[in-house]
């Protein structure tokens, strides 16, 4: 079978929320990411309850600080037995090379995020980043290969492009996947499973598709369904 794609965002604020969601999915069909919110309020218990469940863990804390602490942060992370683990690339490079040998390659994989997915064109003027946001992605991507870090997180609407300035191995984490009716909530750079898998992501961040449906499998076995059949047509591999 084939590794899952979809990592579904247990975006709750306690821990009952997230193991009965979980108790609903399958570990062979997704993986699943614990953010600030669940991570604050659980602390590592809960993602060492799910590891054991059976479950790869993103842990998605985007970690932000002086190189040291950042170097820690990973290594403390690593500890956890996490599957995947970021940082924020708007860190630099010393920062994003102290986490690199902090978690050696082969271990967990090690992430950076580029721009948030609630940010546009407008938020990066605020901020002095006058470019389009592709711009500051790109940048921010191909920084984040050089020190040698296994991928980005990066809006779906964005792939494409990265694909032509990265290796085919380098990894693209899209949050932002919304299906087709679907509300986009406080997201801006938004895109469906089955355009985000065309544009060449190789993970696909889910949470309100999943984790607000009657029936979470059943949604799952959707998903992976559309992942799979759009997958003979991604361009990273025609």
């Amino acid at each position: 079978m084939n590794e899952p794609r979809i990592i579904v965002a247990l975006d709750f604020n306690n821990a009952k929320q997230a193991l009965n969601l979980a108790a609903q999915l399958d570990p062979q069909l997704c993986r699943l990411k614990i953010g600030k919110e669940l991570f604050t309020a659980t602390g590592p218990s809960l993602v060492e309850q799910l590891i054991r469940d059976g479950f790869d863990i993103f842990l998605d804390l985007k970690f932000h600080d002086i190189p040291n602490t950042v170097a820690g942060a990973c290594k403390a992370a690593a500890n956890m037995g996490v599957w995947m683990m970021n940082v924020h690339a708007l860190g630099g490079k010393k920062m994003l090379l102290a986490a690199r040998e902090a978690v050696p390659p082969g271990a967990a994989k090690l992430i950076a995020v580029t721009l948030l997915t609630s940010m546009g064109p407008d938020d990066l003027d605020d901020i002095g980043l006058h470019e389009e946001p592709e711009q500051v992605v790109r940048r921010l991507a191909i920084l984040t290969e050089n020190c040698g870090l296994d991928g980005v997180v990066c809006s779906a609407l964005e792939t494409a492009g990265l694909r032509q300035h990265v290796n085919s191995n380098f990894k693209l984490v899209t949050p932002g996947i919304r299906l087709e009716n679907d509300n986009h909530g406080d997201q801006k750079r938004v895109t469906t499973p089955s355009a985000a898998v065309k544009n060449g992501a190789d993970y696909l961040v889910i949470g309100r598709p999943v984790t607000q449906s009657p029936d979470p499998l059943c949604i799952l076995r959707q998903l992976n369904h559309t992942v799979q059949n759009e997958s003979v047509v991604s361009p990273r591999d025609s």
